[in-house]
């Protein structure tokens, strides 16, 4: 495979059996060959990802003291505002060649006490970036509702499996400014090679180079989507909880060439987690002779607790 497949999230929400079968059929292919596929036709509008990208362009803008206002160590970076250089990929020695801001779930009052969340922060600066930020959010995790539903019927088990465990759950939104480099980088990257810990990411902006996919040959391949498409993918979690039978796939965002590396780059992923008692033991219907079981038993919220670890994002 020498391209990312391309899918339309229409045909599974046409009421048509046999579109939504291809559909079902089709994505489940992409995401157990190479883990990664492009999707037109989700809940996002012209005018909201205009809106998204100027807020971010807005806040990315501001000078390095107000942006470190709203940076929390003690959030384990997983909430507000991560500065440039903070976050390497696991095992790589360099910083990635970024900043980025992390919204989180948005819970309603009378349901706070049930989830151990940090809470989103305000910028006192931009009175329509949070709220265009949350806008953005919930209508990805209703995208990539619809995605995991399809996913279920795919390993043959109930489609609206996944439904409770992403209600609420510890899902993340992260505008990424990739800035200017004026002198040599070194060794260092705008992302580093690496896998993502969720369930399924959704990113926007993936329509120039830069995103790369590694094929099981060890190849890398372009991931570009189209104008109207997402690029999603399958994390850790979901790998995991399906034996391997989805493909976590290693990716990285190189350097472009002197000049475009002066240029501003963003883009936005949305990762999707479930909430944190969800179990991601091996599902009984991905394990076979030729597959035996290959996880431990784990919870997500242990899961990700271990990866941030890793990450030096958390404390042992």
């Amino acid at each position: 495979m020498k391209k990312i497949p391309s899918v339309d999230l229409k045909d599974f929400l046409s009421g048509d059996s046999k579109r939504k079968s291809l559909f079902v059929k089709s994505i489940g292919s992409a995401f157990q060959e190479i883990g990664f596929c492009a999707v037109r036709g989700h809940f996002l509008d012209d005018d909201l990802i205009k809106r998204l990208y100027n807020q971010i362009k807005l806040f990315f803008d501001l000078p390095d003291n107000i942006k470190r206002k709203y940076e929390h160590p003690e959030f384990s970076g997983q909430r507000g505002y991560v500065s440039f250089g903070k976050e390497s990929a696991k095992g790589s020695k360099h910083g990635d060649l970024k900043e980025y801001w992390h919204f989180g779930q948005y819970i309603e009052e009378k349901d706070k006490d049930k989830y151990n969340y940090f809470p989103n922060i305000y910028v006192d600066e931009l009175p329509e970036f949070n709220k265009v930020g949350k806008e953005l959010y919930s209508t990805l995790e209703k995208t990539a509702k619809y995605i995991l539903r399809a996913l279920a019927l795919y390993l043959n088990i109930e489609e609206n499996y996944f439904d409770n465990y992403i209600k609420n759950g510890n899902s993340i939104l992260r505008p990424i400014h990739y800035p200017p480099i004026l002198d040599d980088p070194k060794e260092a990257v705008r992302a580093a090679a690496h896998g993502d810990i969720n369930l399924i990411t959704l990113l926007m902006g993936a329509h120039g180079k830069g995103l790369q996919v590694q094929h099981s040959n060890g190849e890398w391949i372009d991931a570009m989507a189209g104008k109207d498409e997402l690029m999603i993918n399958i994390g850790d979690m979901l790998s995991r909880h399906t034996n391997n039978v989805l493909k976590s796939t290693v990716h990285r965002v190189v350097n472009p060439n002197k000049e475009l590396l002066k240029k501003s780059r963003y883009s936005i992923p949305f990762f999707m987690h479930p909430v944190s008692e969800m179990r991601l033991d091996v599902l009984e219907s991905c394990i076979c002779e030729d597959h035996p079981k290959a996880f431990e038993d784990i919870t997500a919220g242990e899961f990700l607790n271990e990866r941030l670890v890793e990450l030096g994002l958390l404390k042992k």
